[in-house]
C-alpha cells in the first residue's frame, strides 16, 4: 500500500467507517484495535507510518476546520491517550491552540456530532 493509491484510498474509507461506527457508540479504543478493525480487507499495523498517515487523512477527510476530529478516538493501549502526532495535527492543522482544549473535549464533541438524535 502507498500513500493516495487504490489500496490506499480503500483502507481510509475503512477507517472512516470504523471511527464513525465508534462515535456513533460513545467509544474510544486502541489503534491495535483499529487496525484489527480494519482487517483482514486492509492490513495496517498499528504502529506503523500507514497508520498515522490514514489517521491525519481520516481527519481531513471528515474535519474541515472547526468540525471535531475524528482521530481523537482513538487511544494507546497504556496511557488511554492519543499519540502524540494527533496533538501536533491539532495543533498545526487544525488550530487547536485554546489553553482550555483538551483532547477530551474534542472527543466529546466527536461523540456529540455523530450521537444519533434520541427520541421522545
Amino acid at each position: 500500500m502507498r500513500y493516495g493509491d487504490a489500496d490506499y484510498t480503500a483502507a481510509l474509507d475503512a477507517m472512516v467507517a470504523v471511527l464513525r461506527g465508534w462515535a456513533r457508540e460513545g467509544r474510544t479504543d486502541t489503534y491495535k484495535a483499529l487496525s484489527e478493525g480494519m482487517a483482514p480487507e486492509h492490513r495496517v499495523h498499528y504502529r506503523g507510518r500507514t497508520m498515522s498517515l490514514l489517521l491525519a487523512d481520516a481527519c481531513r477527510r471528515d474535519s474541515t476546520g472547526p468540525e471535531p476530529m475524528l482521530s481523537a478516538l482513538v487511544v494507546n493501549g497504556s496511557s488511554r491517550k492519543p499519540s502524540g502526532q494527533f496533538f501536533e495535527l491539532a495543533v498545526t492543522e487544525f488550530h487547536r491552540r485554546d489553553p482550555d482544549w483538551t483532547w477530551e473535549c474534542e472527543r466529546d464533541a466527536v461523540f456529540d456530532r455523530y450521537r444519533s438524535p434520541v427520541s421522545p
